[in-house]
């Protein structure tokens, strides 16, 4: 989708003659935002769409092109997947599963081996594979910022072996100890919070808007209306302020791969 809506873009940009910083003032965006719509690399939200709908004055045809609002996960994850790559800071929330970026291979295959219809063992390593590609960003010390915030039942519910999860845990502790993603765990006592429906992203960007993903059962939604991604900012920042601290999360994570069976 991503993709066909920037050939489009392009082709009308190019049509009336201007450049993408030209069409950026035009449309009241920056010139990285339109050359990143053009690429395919984000889907325009649909104000977006109406701006430069009127600078090219080109009626509603690219906001015709938009999707519509319910769409499939994979319809709109490879969107996400490449957002990750350019965010600044990335936060996460967890319901039920480690956050892809922050899986072990074995955590991942328990993850990806379990999926209805069923799909080969070919096909499980290379999905395994790409989930592990996209936590290669995690290379980098500093960018992007990582905040992962964990519902307690992320931790207790096993995928896999107890060696599986025993070593999943001790990722994230590690991860968390050495500074590079901040774990916070909700703990069951925190009862009724207001992320319990689904997982959680949260990114942002040195030249673009920020945007939130959202994702249930077989459905995820990009979000970047300004409106929308500021109301589960909050959302995300009312959870945060009932989980554990840094330091108790940590603890939480070794006293909970200990009762997986590892030792240290």
């Amino acid at each position: 989708m991503g993709t066909i809506y920037g050939d489009w873009l392009k082709q009308q940009r190019g049509a009336a003659g201007l450049t993408q910083q030209q069409l950026a003032e035009m449309a009241v965006m920056t010139r990285s935002h339109v050359a990143h719509i053009e690429a395919g690399r984000r889907v325009p939200s649909k104000e977006d769409a109406r701006r430069l709908d009127r600078a090219l004055n080109t009626g509603d045809v690219l906001s015709s092109f938009l999707p519509q609002d319910d769409v499939v996960v994979s319809d709109y994850f490879e969107a996400v997947r490449l957002l990750e790559q350019q965010a600044a800071t990335i936060r996460e929330f967890a319901s039920a599963f480690v956050p892809g970026i922050l899986q072990t291979k074995g955590y991942a295959r328990a993850v990806l081996s379990k999926v209805f219809p069923p799909v080969s063992e070919e096909e499980c390593d290379r999905r395994v594979g790409t989930r592990l590609e996209r936590a290669r960003l995690l290379d980098d010390p500093v960018t992007p910022a990582v905040w992962t915030l964990l519902d307690e039942a992320v931790l207790r519910r096993p995928m896999g072996s107890a060696e599986v999860m025993a070593e999943q845990l001790m990722h994230l502790a590690r991860l968390a100890e050495n500074g590079r993603v901040r774990v916070h765990v909700l703990p069951f006592e925190v009862g009724l919070h207001p992320l319990m429906q689904g997982m959680l992203t949260l990114m942002t960007f040195e030249d673009q808007p920020p945007v939130g993903y959202g994702e249930g059962l077989n459905m995820g939604k990009l979000h970047d209306t300004p409106t929308v991604v500021k109301r589960l900012e909050d959302l995300y920042a009312l959870a945060l302020s009932d989980a554990m601290s840094l330091r108790e999360s940590i603890a939480l994570l070794r006293t909970t791969a200990k009762d997986y069976g590892h030792h240290d």
